[in-house]
Order: structure tokens, then C-alpha cells, then sequence
């Protein structure tokens, strides 16, 4: 391992660290909708080694264990509804009391999986999107109990991650770009989507979905958004490349609050979409992410926003709808997580030729924070990419060596939580703010990314999924004493 690396690890399964400043990191003003933040230690314990599983399945320190919520194609959905979905993704928490939850989860699927989501009278968008993705909802506890799942959304496609809502519903994106017309195949099943994709759809706890999509959001590779304090605008990421996608900001009309109900009654040019430029000191729009470095870790750079022409992408793709110069791209923009303060966004990597503008730095992820009240928008977690050998070839990606952030988000102590989906073994990640990046646990079964890191309000449960096989997993521990 090249000494340029984030990190050397001490310890079997320890941890590394994402390069960081102290005093970087924005205090954080609220880590749930609803719940006032408590304010974290000024120093940390730094988490402990990562213990082997002798089911091989999942590695946790000392002190921490798992139940095993939901298995794909094993465990079975309520009412005869069949048995649990795959490709478990995006995921929201919510109290049921009682030392109970209810857990709204992604399944991020194109149509004609084995286990898709089975299309339920009420919750269908498009009858075409057969064993697609969609929506269920877990019930469980504590101790991470099994005690239902049924389906609240079908007939949607590749639903990657989302957002929760401060009135207690989640917000399901489709990462897609399917048009209505357009044919499907997979594993000799076809078929025909009759609807387009590309949307965001409200799904609530107790199941009563409206499969209507938010065309207000926008039509493109939606991968996650979050709700600001206020109430009236949504911070949404795209997943995209050729070219890369973009970070918005949809505005309500004047005089509008979002609350229970509200996105699926506007019209579908309600309000401003709007895509992120970053402005450089020369007053020009930075062309890529991929240009700023760890040497700029901490500054903040003026954010400001240029309106999408044509949101529901009748003809043009919406990132294609600016020039180069016009907007701020970024390859893989994936996770997104609100506070009172502001919004985190992350960038899971650039590294391929492909992924790159010119004269851009190669990187293996980046977390940002956009600040409401300042906007303006400062670097607070970079990992460098990994160097090459002589040859030309990676050098070996191991346990000890972390890429590729995704899903985000922020504990009730304030320190944020990320999901890897790199190369080599996946982790669940803990970024201290001024301090380094700990492994808290590690996929011990396969390769498979983690994904819908959330914890319960109350702090007592991380609830996390393993995309492959697709495992839902409730992880309890000292988590305080580390993450607090």
C-alpha cells in the first residue's frame, strides 16, 4: 500500500482516515426531522478493531452484534403478498413507540428481477415495470425482530435512495431514465414500460402510497434529496455520467409548506428546479467537483443556482441542458442528508478517464456540506484515489483501505455515517468531524455494497442493508460512547 493512501490501520479491521481538518466540519443542528441535535463531545473515542464473524456474514467490534431484519427471497411479506424483494437500497427510520420501528426501504430493480417488487392493487405506478423496484415497509424492533413487511409502492424502477420527510414519510428516487414505449428484457421475461421514469414518489409509513410521481422534482437519474428546516426547498442528487450529473435545488412557490400531502397535489412546473454552480474567486462557475482537492478542505466557495430549462426532459436530458461552464458536475453525486444548518452531499469517486474533465484530480470520494444560511459550499472529507503500480494496474484494494462513499447520514450525536460501495471489502464508515474515518463494520459475506445507513431516533439501533443477497441488518452497541 502506497504511504499516499488516506491511512495505515492498527488493528485487524480498525481504521482508516479520510482526510480531514479540524474544525472543518459544520456542527451539525439536527441529525433527525423533528429531533433537536445533541451536541457531541469535543474530543472522540476512536471506535475499536473490527472482530471477525464466525457466521461470515457481518464484522463488528467487541461489544456489538446484528439481527438479520429481512433476507431476500427468504423472508415473506404480509397478506400472501410473496416473499421479500431484492437489491435492498435507500432506507428511513421511524418510531412506531414502544421500542418499535417502522423501516421504509428502496429496492433498486429493473423490471424482470426474480425477486421484484410484486405489483399490489393500489401501490402500482406503471403496470408495464414488472418485478421491478419499489417500496416496502418493515416493521421491527429493538432487537431487530421480523414482525411484517408488506409492499407501499410498485411498478417503479431502480428506486436507489430518497429522503426522509420531517411529517414522516419517505421520498423513493428512481435512478433511471425509461421512457414510456420503451422495451425491456431480462432473463427472458419482456415487456414494455407504459409510463415514463426518472421521478421521485411519496411513500408513507402506514402504507397508503399514491403512486403519482413528484414531476415538480424533475425527470433524470434521482438519487437522493433532503428537506430544508423551513420546509420549502429539497436538495436533490443525480447519479449520471456522459455527462456527469449534477446537484439541485427545487424551491416551493411563494406561500407554499411542504407537509403531508403537498408534493403530489403541484402541478408539474410547481415551483424552481435549479442546478448548483460553484463560484471561484474569478467569479467563474467551477466546471467539475473533480478539480479541488484535499488543499481545499474547509473553504468555503460561493454556491449559486441556475434554473433548469425543461425539468421533465421531454426531449434533452436535464445535465445536458447546460454548457460546460454553465453549471458544476460531479461524477456519482449519491448521498444527501439534511440539518438545520445545512445539507451534506457526497461524491462516491472519479478516478476512469472517462469519469474525468481535463486537468481534474483523480479521487475516491468526497463529502461536501452546503450551508442554507451562507450558501456557500466547503469540502469536508476527501479520500485520494488510489495510486498505481508501475505497471499501470491498481494496486490491490484490501480490508485496510476505504473507497468509494455513498449513502450519508448524520447520527444523533452529530458525526456522520457512510456506506461504501468501492473495490475490496465494503464498510459501514464513521467520519468524526476534525477527526478520521473509523470502520464500524464490515461485509464479511461478499463484496456487495451497504447501503440506507439510518439510525433509529432514540440511537439505540443502526439499522443498515447489504444490496447482495439483500439483507436487512439491526445493529445495536455502545454506539455512543464511539460516534458521541
Amino acid at each position: 500500500m502506497s504511504s499516499s493512501r488516506r491511512t495505515f490501520l492498527t488493528g485487524a479491521g480498525a481504521a482508516g482516515v479520510g482526510i480531514a481538518v479540524a474544525g472543518a466540519l459544520p456542527s451539525l443542528a439536527q441529525a433527525h426531522p423533528g429531533r433537536p441535535h445533541t451536541p457531541g463531545k469535543t474530543g472522540h473515542v476512536p471506535f475499536p478493531p473490527l472482530v471477525d464473524d464466525p457466521d461470515g456474514i457481518l464484522a463488528l467490534a467487541e461489544g456489538f452484534s446484528y439481527t438479520i431484519v429481512t433476507r431476500t427471497g427468504v423472508t415473506r411479506l404480509d397478506k400472501g403478498q410473496g416473499l421479500t424483494p431484492a437489491d435492498h437500497d435507500g432506507m428511513a427510520v421511524f418510531d412506531a413507540g414502544h421500542g418499535r420501528y417502522t423501516l421504509i426501504q428502496n429496492h433498486e430493480l429493473d423490471p424482470g428481477a426474480e425477486f421484484g417488487v410484486p405489483h399490489v392493487k393500489g401501490t402500482v405506478y406503471d403496470p408495464g415495470a414488472v418485478n421491478a423496484g419499489g417500496c416496502t415497509v418493515i416493521r421491527t424492533d429493538r432487537a431487530g425482530r421480523n414482525l411484517g413487511e408488506f409492499v407501499a409502492l410498485s411498478g417503479t424502477v431502480a428506486n436507489c435512495a430518497g429522503g426522509p420527510t420531517p411529517w414522516g414519510t419517505w421520498l423513493s428516487c428512481e435512478e433511471t431514465e425509461d421512457r414510456a414505449g420503451d422495451d425491456w428484457e431480462e432473463d427472458g421475461r419482456t415487456g414494455t414500460f407504459q409510463k415514463d421514469h426518472g421521478y421521485v414518489f411519496e411513500v408513507w409509513a402506514d402504507g397508503s402510497a399514491d403512486p403519482k410521481p413528484i414531476k415538480a422534482l424533475g425527470r433524470y437519474s434521482h438519487e437522493a434529496l433532503a428537506i430544508d428546516k423551513d420546509r420549502t426547498k429539497i436538495y436533490l442528487s443525480e447519479d449520471a455520467d456522459e455527462p456527469n450529473g449534477l446537484f439541485y435545488r427545487w424551491t416551493a412557490p411563494r406561500g407554499v409548506k411542504l407537509g403531508p400531502g403537498v408534493l403530489t397535489r403541484l402541478a408539474p412546473n410547481a415551483g424552481t428546479l435549479a442546478a448548483m454552480q460553484i463560484i471561484m474567486d474569478d467569479g467563474s462557475v467551477l466546471p467539475d467537483v473533480a478539480y479541488l482537492t484535499s488543499a481545499q478542505l474547509g473553504r468555503p466557495f460561493k454556491v449559486r443556482w441556475i434554473e433548469v430549462p425543461d425539468r421533465d426532459a421531454r426531449t434533452t436530458p436535464v445535465r445536458e441542458q447546460f454548457t460546460d461552464g454553465q453549471v458544476t458536475r460531479g461524477r456519482k453525486f449519491e448521498g444527501v442528508w439534511g440539518t438545520d444548518e445545512g445539507v451534506y452531499v457526497v461524491n462516491s469517486y472519479a478516478w476512469d478517464e472517462g469519469d474525468l474533465p481535463a486537468d481534474a484530480a483523480p479521487h475516491d470520494g468526497m463529502v461536501w456540506f452546503y450551508n442554507y444560511q451562507d450558501e456557500t459550499i466547503q469540502l469536508v472529507t476527501y479520500f485520494p484515489h488510489q495510486t498505481q503500480s508501475e505497471e499501470g494496474t491498481a494496486v490491490k484494494y484490501t480490508d485496510l483501505t476505504f473507497d468509494g462513499p455513498d449513502n450519508v447520514t448524520v447520527t444523533p450525536w452529530g458525526s456522520l455515517v457512510l456506506a461504501e460501495d468501492g473495490s475490496g471489502a465494503s464498510h459501514v464508515l464513521s467520519t468524526v468531524p476534525g477527526g478520521p474515518t473509523y470502520a464500524i463494520a464490515r461485509n464479511q459475506l461478499n463484496d456487495s455494497e451497504f447501503c440506507g445507513p439510518v439510525f433509529s431516533a432514540d440511537g439505540k439501533v443502526l439499522f443498515v442493508n447489504m444490496q447482495d443477497p439483500g439483507l436487512t441488518l439491526a445493529i445495536t452497541g455502545p454506539w455512543e460512547k464511539y460516534l458521541g
